[in-house]
């Protein structure tokens, strides 16, 4: 499938969704690789994974770039020759790409109910305001854990916690858009953060405010 979702939430920052229907083949045919990220495609054990890796690079070409334009760092951070800001996801069958002049996160995962399972383990402060028998708790549980993937890959910082330095302003469903911060080593970082729905999935992006 061609692209499934863009949009430019300001004048500095686009958003481009896939959604992940090729095989791995078509998938494979249609992009070039650097010979090191070639190996990594074989060496992958699951096509899902696979299907994912290449459809970001699909994502990218949308964008005007290649693989070869894109380069990681010693934390696991991608970034872009051009030095422009990048951030990538992807989740089952969709993936996400976000390009910023500045430092930018994003996150795709699928709406699952097992995530109220794990929910003690990356918020506190957030149950304050969430309650467990509303309709939309499991919605909520997951664009909080969406937001807070998209700070941790913005802040890029080895030892941030999203329990213990990340928190999520209280938000609706319908308003879309909230307000985060990391607290990290006696700093505040503030960051503007939205979110939308799509398929039984959300995806969340943060920016700074």
């Amino acid at each position: 499938m061609p692209l499934y979702k863009s949009f430019s939430p300001n004048s500095q920052t686009i958003v481009k969704i896939w959604k992940i229907t090729e095989s791995y083949d078509h998938l494979l045919q249609a992009v070039t690789l650097k010979p090191e990220n070639m190996e990594r495609v074989l060496r992958m054990k699951s096509e899902l994974h696979q299907r994912g890796f290449l459809s970001v690079r699909h994502l990218l070409a949308e964008f005007g770039y290649t693989d070869a334009d894109l380069y990681y760092d010693e934390n696991g951070k991608p970034h872009l020759k051009d030095g422009k800001h990048i951030s990538i996801t992807h989740s089952f069958t969709f993936s996400g790409v976000i390009v910023s002049d500045f430092k930018v996160g994003i996150d795709i995962e699928k709406q699952r109910d097992k995530i109220g399972i794990i929910a003690h383990k990356f918020m506190e402060y957030e149950f304050q305001y969430l309650k467990k028998d509303e309709t939309d708790y499991i919605n909520k549980l997951t664009v909080i854990w969406c937001i807070k993937e998209s700070l941790y890959k913005l802040f890029a910082t080895p030892g941030l916690s999203f329990l213990q330095h990340t928190l999520v302003i209280p938000f609706t469903i319908e308003e879309a858009s909230t307000v985060a911060w990391i607290d990290y080593e006696d700093k505040k970082y503030r960051f503007n953060s939205a979110f939308f729905e799509f398929e039984g999935f959300t995806c969340a992006y943060a920016l700074p405010s």
